[in-house]
């Protein structure tokens, strides 16, 4: 007869600022060093990467648990996003995970919440035309989150690679003393990128949707062979809508550096090419180096 593994420790859930502070501060005054993975929750493997990344770097590792509402414009999917906090709580325990803040929404603002966070640079075009709302609301929890456990480090994946560089470049403007490191994104054996949303796709749609990958890549190889941008973009479009998206709002090309436009339509530095697209209802985005 063999002994099971052994099931890790209940994971420490706080749900107020003040709880979380108490706990990272008796950290601190032993000596510890502090990371940090903001999440809204619904987690995959993907999120655990990152947690176990967080906990490679860091004595103790704190993740917020979240969904965001300043993040979602009124005709999003706020209120039927997935949430499933005992199920998350279990997976960051197994992932190394120290401590889960999960606030509630009245925690994080508060009634008479009146400030706004406002970004630029990377966070224009491309997400930022599709939905104008998010990185402010991104910048504003992520600011507040940031306050709250005062990190050492904090680890974003590069699956949301334009929101990472939205943070990186707020805490270089806001001299914050956080290192903010990307992690790679965490695909499924057909390549599809891991995503809490994909959870709203159907058996066609999930064939569909795993095509993404190697559409981006052959556009990839394309731009790095020299052909002019517009024609690599549109035919990536073209291709997606015949592998059955049914919507593209963008295939992009861009400087991995700042997200800046290429000069003369051809890849003459590091580049990312990005995309965002439908299947039905759920919107997915994806992104890879070139």
């Amino acid at each position: 007869m063999t002994n099971a593994a052994p099931s890790p420790s209940p994971l420490a859930v706080v749900r107020t600022v003040a709880d979380l502070r108490a706990t990272v501060r008796d950290w601190k005054r032993q000596g510890l060093s502090v990371g940090m993975v903001p999440t809204m929750g619904a987690l995959h493997e993907g999120h655990l990467t990152l947690v176990r990344e967080a906990a490679r770097r860091a004595d103790r590792v704190v993740a917020s648990n979240f969904v965001n509402p300043t993040q979602f414009a009124a005709h999003e999917d706020l209120d039927k996003y997935p949430r499933q906090q005992g199920q998350d709580a279990r997976l960051l325990a197994g992932a190394g995970c120290h401590l889960m803040f999960a606030p509630s929404a009245q925690e994080m603002y508060p009634e008479g919440f009146a400030t706004s966070i406002a970004v630029g640079g990377p966070a224009l075009g491309l997400e930022g035309d599709f939905r104008p709302q998010m990185f402010g609301g991104v910048a504003l929890v992520v600011t507040k989150l940031f306050n709250q456990v005062q990190p050492d480090i904090a680890v974003f994946g590069e699956k949301d690679y334009q929101q990472l560089m939205v943070i990186r470049r707020f805490v270089r403007d806001l001299d914050l003393p956080i290192e903010i490191v990307g992690a790679p994104t965490e695909r499924d054996a057909h390549g599809l990128a891991l995503s809490s949303r994909n959870a709203y796709l159907s058996e066609t749609e999930l064939a569909s949707a795993r095509q993404l990958n190697g559409i981006l890549a052959q556009a990839g190889a394309e731009a790095a062979s020299g052909r002019l941008l517009p024609d690599v973009e549109r035919e990536a479009c073209t291709a997606l809508l015949k592998t059955g998206f049914e919507r593209v709002d963008y295939v992009a090309i861009r400087r991995a550096e700042d997200l800046g436009v290429f000069r003369n339509d051809l890849v003459d530095a590091p580049a990312r090419i990005l995309a965002a697209a439908w299947l039905g209802t759920t919107r997915l985005i994806d992104n890879m180096a070139i």
